[in-house]
């Protein structure tokens, strides 16, 4: 559902379109205890980076992992919601807190999901 989507910028009022490019665990690739979930903003690259520690706490709380199609979605969804509210224009890089993540990981699961074929 957010692999390939659009949002109106709330400051521009146009309709931008987010397609997801990459998952890389951020341990390797600059140093930090996140996963770092990249899309393709109208072609601007921007990043979404979730906290590791969001899927221990998730495990301890419901039992389940976070996939990582479940990770790309809660990216996504913050990434839509980001650019609809006007949040960080312009920003290339979000970090999300654990309660963030968690937050939008719900919202994600509670949307309904498109028919499939």
């Amino acid at each position: 559902m957010y692999r390939d989507f659009h949002a109106f910028d709330r400051w521009t009022k146009k309709q931008v379109h987010c397609i997801y490019q990459a998952l890389i665990i951020a341990v390797a690739t600059r140093h930090a205890d996140a996963v770092d979930i990249k899309f393709l903003v109208d072609g601007r690259p921007v990043w979404v980076a979730l906290p590791l520690p969001a899927w221990d706490e998730y495990q301890k709380r419901n039992a389940k992992t976070i996939t990582d199609p479940l990770a790309i979605a809660i990216a996504g969804h913050f990434l839509k919601n980001a650019l609809e509210s006007g949040e960080g224009v312009g920003r290339e890089m979000y970090s999300l807190t654990v309660q963030q993540t968690l937050h939008h990981l719900e919202a994600a699961v509670k949307e309904p999901q498109p028919a499939t074929a």
